[in-house]
């Protein structure tokens, strides 16, 4: 059955319409594209995809361009529905038009759940940083001082936001270009002996661990790119939201690929993938070491440290507004919905005191509730990516047959490349059920999955009594 094409509570046009309160529109398309290019490069490229290369070997290369190209698939599916159709609750409300409540409330509050555990893994990480250098204060104070501080920048205007992921981004970008160019400087022997193929088919080969170690791998480089979905978010809060999206969209995706799989292939073909530095002090201080720029650990300190508030300040920024866009669908408590000088303040408010709730749980129970909720959060982006596919295939066809103008954006080869991205997914879920680990990891995201699903079809179906009676 067809359904027409129509706006959401929480889109701007209409909310004003019924005299609640919009959020405003203060970021521009030189934020969007940074934002696309900082919400994905953070401390897991810069540290945590050392322990992807000790896992896989230099096959990490081969596991970075396979997971780069459903990246790229991904990020072509959420700008074609965001560019057609720009809502703060972006994927979510295009689900739950799509394919129902159960769908919106599970990818919007899987997402919320996943970047809320990222700004206490972020915190925690900065923090531990931070006492290094100023001992005196202890790791938990200066995970206080972050949070107070993102807390109160994002209850300020967006454009605030903005600014700082602007800043964030433009000297990660700068750091990986520099680190590039240095690479492919050693590579060629400018700073000594050139390596050639050495590390690539030496210490046990280009494939060293095997099967195993590529499916351990494998999850190590899915977890690096969650967060793209933000510039979708934030595209909503632009002067020009269906433009500007597009053009983030369309400019990072290549850049982040690039980023990416360039970074790795510089790593190892420089040293080797079993050096135990990569996995204790990360790939870019190695690397960096090996070609003798001075300080490069203090340098990789600093920059980690910005990736970290960065990521922090992005999760806090896409968590929230993902709260408010499901208030403001019946989707949670109506308080989170409040806004104040076009910030969802409460939403703000309410993501950051769940994500102080979890580093306190890191403190006193690291091993049982911290560790169970940074396993759901790291399979959440697995659901929402699934979720997304079969959004996209719904919606697609939608637009082509009611408003084709909208499509500005369109998604190459489809359908299929939406089924191969799909396919894909499913093919990462049987990897992770092989191991026990994973199998565990599976079991409680599917039993949060449930939940939130179950809470939706109901919600939907008293929707619909509601409807009848009416």
């Amino acid at each position: 059955m067809s359904r027409t094409f129509t706006r959401s509570p929480q889109d701007p046009p209409q909310a004003a319409q019924h005299g609640e309160a919009v959020l405003s529109h203060g970021l521009k398309q030189r934020h969007l594209s940074m934002i696309a290019l900082g919400g994905v490069i953070g401390a897991g490229l810069f540290v945590g995809s050392g322990v992807g290369i000790a896992a896989a070997g230099p096959a990490i290369v081969l596991l970075f361009v396979a997971t780069g190209a459903l990246v790229m698939l991904i990020m072509r599916m959420l700008g074609e529905m965001s560019a057609a159709r720009p809502s703060t609750g972006s994927f979510s409300v295009h689900a739950e038009e799509e394919l129902g409540t159960w769908a919106g409330a599970t990818s919007g509050w899987m997402y919320w759940l996943m970047l809320c555990a990222g700004v206490a893994a972020e915190a925690t990480a900065a923090g531990t940083i931070m006492h290094t250098w100023v001992p005196f204060i202890p790791a938990y104070g200066w995970v206080a001082i972050f949070m107070v501080f993102f807390c109160a920048s994002n209850l300020t205007a967006v454009k605030n936001f903005g600014e700082f992921e602007f800043w964030f981004a433009a000297i990660k970008v700068t750091t990986i270009v520099a680190f590039l160019v240095l690479g492919v400087l050693g590579i060629l022997g400018v700073f000594g002996d050139a390596p050639g193929t050495s590390h690539l088919t030496g210490h046990g080969g280009f494939f060293p661990t095997g099967a195993a170690g590529l499916a351990a791998g494998l999850l190590t480089t899915i977890s690096g790119f969650a967060g793209l979905e933000t510039v979708t978010i934030a595209a909503a809060e632009s002067d020009d939201p269906s433009r500007n999206v597009a053009r983030a969209v369309r400019t990072a995706v290549w850049r982040i690929a690039v980023f990416y799989i360039g970074s790795m292939a510089v790593v190892v073909t420089l040293v080797p993938w079993n050096n135990p530095k990569v996995a204790t002090e990360g790939p870019y201080v190695t690397v960096l070491d090996q070609i003798g720029i001075p300080a490069a650990g203090t340098i990789m300190q600093i920059v980690v440290l910005l990736a970290l508030l960065s990521a922090m300040n992005a999760n806090i920024y896409g968590s929230s507004r993902m709260a408010y866009s499901l208030v403001h669908r019946g989707q949670g408590p109506r308080f989170l919905g409040r806004v104040t000088r076009g910030v969802p303040a409460a939403a703000v408010v309410a993501s950051c005191l769940f994500g102080f709730a979890a580093v306190i749980a890191g403190i006193v129970w690291p091993t049982t509730v911290f560790a169970w909720l940074l396993n759901i959060a790291g399979c959440s982006v697995l659901v929402v990516w699934s979720i997304v596919c079969l959004t996209q295939l719904r919606m697609r066809r939608r637009l082509e047959r009611e408003t084709p103008e909208l499509l500005s954006v369109r998604m190459w080869g489809f359908p299929y490349l939406t089924w191969v991205a799909f396919a894909a997914i499913l093919g990462v879920f049987a990897v992770m059920a092989a191991s026990a680990d994973g199998r565990q990891q599976l079991a409680g995201t599917a039993a949060v999955v449930a939940v939130l699903a179950g809470a939706g079809h109901l919600k939907q179906r008293r929707d619909r009594r509601a409807t009848v009676t009416d």
